[in-house]
């Protein structure tokens, strides 16, 4: 009965949050990142429903759906964010934009001892003067 009572408190937890909105004007991109992660979430769980069709006993292997939606979701997310090229803070005509900034990898030559060098760049901030 208390994991009952623990799961109907976050429950409402998360509902109570996921309501409050504040007015944000990246509202846009924060609004595309989560419907490609839903979407990818989704996709993953008929991918690991569509598995369950591969196995001996499909009852004892319902979790591929679970491993499925999550990996979807992971996916989704990364995808919404690669997508949308934006930095953390924008400054354009004296207004600030906050926005989910974009991952940039790069990978430099070898040096002369053959190590390779990947470096993650992010802008934090960018804007027009």
């Amino acid at each position: 009965m208390k994991k009952m009572g623990k799961t109907a408190i976050a429950l409402l937890v998360a509902m109570l949050v996921m309501g409050w909105c504040a007015p944000c004007l990246a509202e846009s991109e924060i609004k595309e990142v989560f419907q490609d992660g839903l979407y990818g979430g989704l996709t993953g769980v008929l991918v690991g429903a569509a598995m369950l069709a591969f196995t001996h006993k499909p009852g004892t292997h319902l979790d591929y759906m679970a491993y499925g939606g999550a990996a979807g979701v992971m996916a989704g997310v990364t995808y919404g964010v690669v997508k949308s090229s934006r930095a953390l803070a924008e400054v354009e005509n004296g207004k600030v934009r906050f926005a989910l900034p974009t991952i940039i990898p790069d990978i430099k030559e070898p040096n002369s001892r053959g190590e390779t060098a990947v470096i993650v760049m992010t802008e934090l901030v960018r804007g027009r003067f």
